[in-house]
């Protein structure tokens, strides 16, 4: 009798655990987005999760929860519970930069965190007001090292991926420059149209059309090869610039423990909608590659990004107060 009452309750344990694989999703999934509506990444998880939504059994609702460059909102995803019911869509500040730069940051991307993929991609270029004198990087490179630190560099904010790789170009080139932040790439941009601010590395894809209507100049591509719609465009390799490869990129991500059938399948149906043409399309008219790998490659990249930077933070004396 012992043994069948044991059996029994083991029958019952069995029936009343989830079968998570079969019943996920069983609710609506939240994707916070840590940044205000409009940046890259709001406009990355809202496109996924619109080619996403006929083929998901429940809605798949975004929440904006901006501040401290991603880390309020990444905060959130790290304390919530890990069943796939809370997800998040980033950019590499949120992921790769915030750990070196922010010392009481509240969560780690990789103790915290669940990568899923990186979504996309986009090279940061080397942009100038329409009128500065210098018109490829060698003259720029001169007029840096003849007037150091009068040089005046837009970026979208302390620590964002357009700051970082100031720092890194000066860095590789033994210049310097005056880091100017603003409250977003727009503002920045304006300026430097404007000729308020002399320089700035900015995602291709938000100035590929100011640079066609002649409102900027554009030295250099820090990409792997040329662009395809910029062919005159050196890379920073060619000019024998080393170390200066820099994407911009947003990834999508989950709390740390997700039961492994759930994570597998997020991930899956994220990277399906991204490699659809119809997101393909959309996301090369807005400068972006797709790139959609898998969880274990997108958890070691952003292990190789958090040290890339963490070295640069730490060569350059940034804060979060610079």
């Amino acid at each position: 009798m012992r043994n069948v009452v044991i059996g029994a309750l083991g029958l019952a344990a069995m029936l009343c655990t989830p079968a998570v694989a079969q019943d996920f999703p069983a609710k609506p999934v939240t994707v916070i987005v840590p940044f205000a509506p409009g940046g890259a990444s709001d406009t990355i998880g809202r496109l996924t999760t619109q080619i996403m939504q006929p083929d998901f059994a429940q809605p798949l609702v975004v929440e904006n929860k901006p501040g401290a460059n991603g880390a309020v909102g990444a905060a959130q995803l790290a304390r919530a519970k890990p069943d796939g019911y809370t997800i998040m869509a980033a950019s590499i500040g949120t992921f790769g930069i915030n750990p070196a730069l922010q010392p009481d940051l509240q969560y780690d991307p990789r103790e915290d965190l669940d990568m899923l993929t990186i979504a996309v991609r986009t090279p940061n270029v080397l942009v100038t007001r329409p009128d500065l004198e210098a018109t490829t990087v060698e003259e720029l490179i001169a007029e840096l090292k003849a007037e150091p630190d009068t040089m005046l560099f837009a970026s979208s904010g302390v620590g964002s991926s357009d700051h970082l790789t100031a720092e890194l170009f000066w860095q590789q080139t033994g210049t310097s420059g005056i880091h100017v932040p603003y409250k977003g790439g727009g503002p920045a941009q304006t300026d430097l149209m404007g000729g308020h601010a002399d320089a700035s590395f900015q995602n291709l894809g938000s100035i590929a059309g100011f640079v066609r209507d002649g409102k900027m100049k554009m030295l250099a591509i820090a990409a792997e090869e040329r662009a395809p719609d910029f062919p005159d465009v050196p890379t920073f390799k060619e000019l024998g610039i080393e170390g200066m490869t820099v994407y911009s990129w947003q990834a999508f991500a989950a709390p740390k423990g997700l039961p492994a059938e759930v994570k597998a399948a997020l991930a899956e149906d994220i990277t399906t909608a991204l490699k659809t043409p119809q997101m393909t399309e959309q996301m090369t008219k807005m400068g972006f590659e797709v790139l959609a790998n898998t969880p274990e490659e997108a958890d070691a990249f952003v292990a190789e990004e958090i040290a890339r930077w963490s070295e640069v933070i730490k060569a350059g004396n940034i804060t979060p107060a610079d």
